[in-house]
Parts: structure tokens; C-alpha cells; sequence
């Protein structure tokens, strides 16, 4: 199964819930946004939300400035 994440393809495991891909991924910070298919995606659901063939995935970092 391919999805997109930020543009680039990837194949991520089957059955993969957007924690697992996190995970995998291993972000350089814990202060992430996510957006699937356009549609912002909770933290609150990351465990329970599963990927499809064809999703296209954005993740940002939040950056804090004061």
C-alpha cells in the first residue's frame, strides 16, 4: 500500500494506524499536526486511525516563538 507523506511516497506497514507511522517515522519533535486527505486528523484518534492506499498525509512541526 503507498500513501503520500509531505509529497514523497512511502509504503508503510499493512494495516498501519497513524501511531505506528508516527513511530515509525520518528519526528524530531513531539509538537506535530496532521492532516489526512485535507481533513485535520485529532492526536485524540491517532491510535485508532488506519491509512489506505492513496492517502496523502501532511505533517508539520509546531514551532514556538515568545
Amino acid at each position: 500500500m503507498l500513501i503520500q507523506i509531505n509529497g514523497e511516497p512511502r509504503e508503510p506497514p499493512a494495516d498501519c494506524s497513524t501511531g505506528q507511522l508516527i513511530s515509525d517515522l520518528k519526528p524530531t519533535s513531539k509538537r506535530i499536526a496532521m492532516e489526512v486527505n485535507g481533513e485535520i486528523l485529532p492526536r485524540s484518534l491517532y491510535n485508532e486511525h488506519r491509512h489506505e492506499a492513496g492517502d496523502k498525509v501532511e505533517i508539520v512541526h509546531a514551532v514556538g516563538r515568545g
